[in-house]
């Protein structure tokens, strides 16, 4: 069974137009990321919502697209978030991660944005490939969904 078959029933219905999802990607680790986006993806079109998608640098600059994309002409009704960073031997894993989560956080809440986040912040590739194989807990089918319910509340209370 994949990813999205098993969260299915947690797709919420949508009223209105059919929600336009920014997907930003971190490939730094493509593989684990491409992982992520097959789930969101399949998860995005279970819920019939259009999408277009950027690659940044880096986890770092996943905040950065989130902001710039509101700058942009291009509406879109939610936002989806995905990369991976893997600890190593230096700080850098602690900055990075903190950063990106604390932007990501930062955006959303100042401009009231529907964003689901599927940053992996894990120790090794491995635990990386459990959480972005097309069987089993997926964390883009998540950060998918999440993004979906966040629109929903916007719709529902009208804010969007």
């Amino acid at each position: 069974m994949s990813t999205a078959d098993a969260v299915l029933g947690a797709i919420p219905a949508l009223s209105g137009a059919k929600p336009h999802i920014l997907l930003i990607r971190a490939p730094y680790y493509r593989a684990i990321v491409d992982g992520m986006t097959q789930s969101a993806l399949s998860i995005l079109a279970q819920a019939q919502a259009t999408h277009h998608s950027i690659d940044v640098a880096g986890a770092y600059e996943l905040p950065q697209a989130l902001r710039l994309a509101l700058r942009g002409t291009q509406y879109f009704d939610g936002y989806i978030a995905l990369g991976c960073v893997v600890r190593g031997e230096t700080d850098h894993y602690d900055f990075i991660c903190h950063a990106a989560m604390t932007g990501l956080m930062q955006v959303s809440t100042q401009f009231g944005l529907a964003v689901g986040t599927a940053l992996l912040t894990v120790d090794t590739i491995a635990q990386a490939e459990a959480r972005s194989a097309e069987t089993g807990p997926n964390k883009g089918a998540e950060a998918a969904i999440a993004c979906l319910h966040q629109i929903a509340i916007a719709r529902e209370l009208g804010a969007a």
